[in-house]
């Protein structure tokens, strides 16, 4: 609905513009005017319009800028901020990552004395039981 609403909007506007030039002409080539009087009237209306045209051409350019400027900052705060986005990942992966790195280099740790604490109960033990078989020996 809102699409019909612009079709018809901008019809309307072409269709007065159109109107309103052939108006004008129809009147510079009715009204009692010498011709010397209509080909200035036509060159001052046309410079007008050059000067409109330029105007317009000068807003839209300003207007473009504008755009283009708001444009750029938008795609580089997106930019940083995806930065900043990724950053804070890695940092948080890297964290959870070192976490559980320390985790088990701990399990490690304590695994290595339980078997060094084995080991050294192993070697007193044979070193006992060699002092045993000694003094059964002799």
């Amino acid at each position: 609905m809102s699409d019909n609403n612009n079709i018809n909007s901008k019809d309307f506007i072409i269709g007065t513009l159109i109107g309103s030039f052939i108006g004008a002409t129809v009147a510079l080539f009715v009204a009692p005017k010498t011709g010397r009087e209509l080909r200035r009237d036509l060159n001052q209306g046309a410079l007008q319009l050059k000067d409109r045209a330029s105007d317009w051409k000068a807003i839209a350019q300003d207007k473009g800028a504008d755009l283009k400027d708001k444009a750029y900052a938008t795609g580089a705060d997106w930019k940083q901020k995806a930065v900043d986005s990724a950053s804070s990942i890695t940092k948080t992966v890297s964290k959870k990552a070192q976490s559980g790195t320390d985790a088990v280099q701990e399990k490690v740790d304590k695994n290595k004395k339980k078997a060094d604490a084995a080991l050294q109960a192993a070697k007193d033990a044979a070193s006992e039981a060699e002092k045993s078989a000694d003094q059964v020996n002799k």
